[in-house]
């Protein structure tokens, strides 16, 4: 199944594989070249469909657990200050998305969107270490029926050049819905209360919707 955000990538790839093949077959190159340029067309689009792969997944909800927004490894896992929303300490988790990951992100929790906001930015590594406050980023918390409230960041990274969130302030959401997409790489930090439970070690590969990130 093919994310709806892959859709003009694919239409590009397909009319640009087109018009190269068609060059070089109409320019009376050799075989070897024609060839050589179907096999890179194939790998291109290739490439292309398994980057905007969209998986079906079973979804197990819990008003305990935080569920990976994202599919990629673990990076980080500290105390930071988080002086956007909360103003306090708490804990981050982050996950780097690489290009052969699925880039489909995800709620970590259901509830209310109690804030959302689009920061425009740089395009640092997504694992450098002022990537979560100088990259171009949305914010999103989501507030919970017992009032725990978690933070979750979608950054941009090198080659990430588009955020889609679909969400807005005060829709109430649920657990492992699709909450948005990264284009070519990025990662997403999460930001826990300071009594949560990490259940994830450093380099641990995480599936969006599935692991088990801490319990709250």
């Amino acid at each position: 199944m093919i994310h709806k955000e892959g859709y003009p990538s694919i239409a590009v790839t397909l009319i640009f594989s087109a018009v190269l093949n068609s060059v070089i077959y109409f320019s009376g190159g050799n075989e070897i070249i024609r060839w050589t340029g179907y096999a890179l067309s194939g790998i291109l689009l290739i490439t292309i469909l398994q980057f905007f792969r969209n998986p079906s997944r079973k979804i197990i909800r819990s008003e305990k657990n935080i569920l990976s927004p994202a599919d990629g490894k673990v990076v980080v896992i500290e105390e930071v200050f988080e002086d956007e929303y909360f103003h306090d300490k708490r804990i981050q988790v982050s996950i780097f998305m690489s290009p052969f990951n699925v880039h489909v992100n995800r709620y970590p929790m259901s509830g209310k969107i109690s804030y959302c906001k689009y920061h425009a930015g740089k395009y640092l590594v997504a694992w450098h270490p002022k990537s979560s406050i100088e990259n171009e980023r949305t914010t999103v918390v989501v507030k919970n029926e017992r009032g725990s409230e978690i933070l979750f960041r979608q950054i941009a990274g090198v080659l990430a050049r588009r955020i889609v969130f679909y969400g807005k302030e005060n829709e109430t959401v649920k657990q492992g819905e699709q909450c948005g997409f990264i284009k070519f790489g990025s990662r997403v930090d999460v930001l826990l209360p300071l009594g949560a439970k990490v259940n994830v070690k450093l380099n641990d590969a995480v599936t969006g919707g599935k692991s088990v990130v801490a319990e709250i």
